[in-house]
């Protein structure tokens, strides 16, 4: 076929990812065993992108603040991601709450004889516990140059970059050369990236036949109320609110999720927003976000602006209240918000994170027995498809929004951009 010539449809990425997750459910729910034996396929997959990650923001960061020079538009940049982030999450946060108390999906499920906690559920609960700001703050610092390559923290890389793009600048001309190589290394993580990605229908389909083979469509029936509340929630933040946002910009948030409708159904086949990271990426550039930018808020908003994770943090911990017939007052709930505010940064696009962090909050908020996540854990894992989701979204919408706020670009190349068709393919 010539190389020019358009895609038939069943060549699409998101397609194909589509039709792999309609085969995992089908084989979940028809051999649940032999679903779950799929596991390893899932998580090969996210484990192939990850492996991608740090090098690809690393490479993006240096190369985006070294080739510019401009240390102040870095810090400029950074102030306004974090404005942006921190009103944005704690809005997902206090709508949250607003529909939880109104819908109250936990009152009448009278979960007051609480099982122990499995070895699983112990797991997770142990991390959010031992989970503190300062912990937090402690662990964007890697212990040697190369170890946050190792663990893949994202926060650690961006930090690494950063002081990596720095020292670019102080070098002047003698690190040209290194740039260059940066810029070299960039490409070619991209044009692996490309094959790894092809992969993505068969990672879908492990990782769809594992969850329904695993949870079934049991949990889905049983805790109906919240997951709806939850999923109608989600999507009415991503329309109205954010809608809301790329309308002031000059863009539809509807075309912004057609254009990167590829990273959404790989976010929707693996339940993790990591492997949509590097796609994302490329596709804010190509809209024509500057790289050095793009290597600022995308990879800081996996830590920092989590609106699906907000969102869930704060439906889950008043829903368990309701169902374990804890009273939760509005000084209660304000306390709630404030702990949220912070645990919620601790989270990231790996599947479980914001369990983790619901964890963490429940730790700190007296009255909530810790038992009682275990009423929710078999829908965790339906319920981290939506949140990556949303936060995926987000993001996009974010490092736009920064993007104009810089001068980059306008509302009016970015809405010609997204009509324009077809979109970029993720590399």
């Amino acid at each position: 076929m010539h190389s020019g010539a358009p895609k038939r449809w069943y060549q699409h990425l998101y397609v194909q990812v589509l039709v792999a997750v309609a085969l995992g459910i089908l084989v979940g729910a028809l051999w649940p065993t032999f679903g779950k034996g799929l596991k390893p396929l899932g998580d090969g997959f996210v484990r192939l992108i990850k492996m991608l990650i740090a090098p690809v923001v690393f490479c993006t960061v240096v190369h985006g603040v070294a080739s510019v020079g401009d240390l102040r538009k870095m810090g400029r940049v950074g102030l306004k991601a974090l404005l942006y982030f921190e009103v944005f999450s704690t809005l997902a946060l206090v709508i949250g709450l607003v529909v939880v108390n109104v819908t109250k999906p936990g009152v009448g499920f009278d979960a007051t004889h609480l099982a122990p906690l499995d070895a699983a559920t112990k797991a997770y609960a142990a991390k959010g516990h031992d989970f503190s700001f300062s912990t937090l703050l402690l662990n964007m610092v890697p212990d040697t140059l190369v170890g946050a390559f190792v663990h893949g923290d994202l926060l650690q890389v961006l930090v690494v970059s950063a002081f990596s793009a720095l020292g670019l600048v102080a070098m002047g001309e003698r690190g040209k050369p290194v740039l260059h190589a940066v810029d070299v290394a960039s490409g070619f993580l991209m044009a692996v990236l490309g094959v790894v990605v092809k992969l993505a229908p068969v990672g879908a389909f492990g990782a769809m036949a594992f969850t329904i083979g695993a949870f079934g469509f049991d949990a889905l029936a049983k805790l109906g109320a919240l997951m709806g509340g939850f999923y109608l929630t989600a999507i009415l933040f991503v329309l109205v609110v954010l809608g809301t946002v790329t309308r002031l910009c000059g863009f539809s948030i509807l075309r912004f999720i057609n254009y990167i409708k590829e990273e959404l159904m790989l976010v929707l086949g693996t339940s993790s927003s990591e492997t949509a990271l590097p796609g994302l990426m490329h596709k804010m550039e190509a809209l024509g976000c500057s790289r050095s930018t793009v290597g600022l808020v995308v990879p800081a908003g996996y830590s920092f602006n989590l609106d699906g994770t907000n969102i869930y943090l704060s439906m889950a911990a008043v829903f368990l209240a309701q169902a374990t017939n804890t009273p939760l007052d509005l000084p209660h709930q304000i306390t709630l918000l404030v702990v949220a505010m912070v645990t919620s940064k601790g989270a990231s696009g790996v599947t479980g994170a914001g369990f983790i962090t619901l964890a963490a909050t429940l730790a700190v908020v007296p009255g909530i027995p810790i038992e009682s996540l275990a009423l929710i854990v078999g829908i965790d894992r339906f319920m981290s498809e939506c949140r990556s989701l949303t936060n995926l979204v987000g993001n996009g919408v974010a490092t736009v929004v920064v993007s104009r706020w810089e001068g980059e670009v306008t509302g009016r190349q970015v809405s010609a951009a997204l009509e324009a068709m077809p979109t970029p393919t993720s590399p």
